[in-house]
């Protein structure tokens, strides 16, 4: 059975669908079978992100309301055969997302696929409730700045009581995402230091995505930034945080820095 990531927030505009693109073509380099669901119903982002706008025919609400089969709306990457979206409806709304059928989608994927990645839309409706209902780990997506943190902790407590794991008394695997971070930016006081964010959340630190223009040529592209240019600095960040969600002991760094943040926040356990 494969592993169901949740990719969240409660701020839009932080790199949500950016991360999940970039961390969903990062596993499937690595051989792994990896789906990406876009479940922001309505404004589907993904597939362009991912370069596949023209090639949708069926959606996730599609699947949901019995229209269409899975296997129909599923889109295979033209550049990795093992990384696949499920984009989601642009014309439909969140309340086209039945707890029943997002179970049931989430349930035959996962004994497709090695990893099932759901990019959730911002906030704390419907819609994003769904997307962490069945996770079985949770990246928190956040930038160094105040209204993103305290937004993220509200989600935190969330995912510590809306998700399936949580009503079963386990504890929700979670790891904090922190981007767009410039450590020059960040020392004049302009954005958050990475000290502080920790502070204020308390989870372990998956990875820091520095500011880079990288990220947004890679999505004009329409190619996760994880294969546009595998050598630049928000890729090499994306690649470490994979490593370290597949449970590698790898050191957190901030890029451009030597400083790490390993010992004190990675091995930290999740509230």
């Amino acid at each position: 059975m494969g592993k169901v990531v949740v990719v969240t927030s409660g701020k839009g505009g932080v790199g949500k669908t950016t991360s999940s693109a970039a961390l969903g073509a990062a596993l499937a380099r690595g051989g792994e079978r990896v789906a990406v669901v876009d479940f922001d119903v309505g404004l589907r982002n993904l597939d362009l992100v991912m370069g596949a706008e023209r090639r949708v025919v069926y959606d996730l609400v599609n699947v949901i309301q019995g229209e269409a089969k899975l296997s129909q709306a599923l889109i295979r990457d033209k550049r990795l055969e093992t990384l696949h979206l499920l984009p989601a409806s642009q014309t439909r709304d969140k309340d086209n997302l039945t707890p029943e059928g997002v179970e049931a989608v989430i349930g035959a994927l996962k004994e497709s696929f090695d990893w099932v990645i759901c990019d959730s839309p911002a906030g704390i409706e419907r819609g994003a409730t769904l997307a962490m209902r069945h996770a079985d780990v949770a990246i928190v997506v956040t930038n160094p700045e105040v209204s993103s943190v305290r937004d993220s902790d509200r989600i935190i407590g969330l995912l510590d009581s809306k998700t399936v794991k949580a009503e079963n008394g386990e504890r929700m695997e979670k790891h904090l995402l922190l981007t767009r971070y410039s450590p020059s930016r960040a020392e004049r006081g302009d954005m958050l230091k990475v000290d502080d964010v920790l502070e204020i959340l308390s989870i372990p630190l998956l990875g820091i995505i520095p500011e880079s223009m990288d990220v947004l040529r890679a999505s004009n592209l329409g190619a996760p930034v994880t294969l546009a240019d595998e050598h630049s600095a928000p890729a090499l960040a994306y690649f470490d945080a994979v490593k370290r969600l597949r449970g590698e002991n790898l050191p957190v760094t901030i890029p451009g820095e030597k400083r790490s943040f390993f010992g004190k926040f990675f091995g930290r356990k999740a509230a």
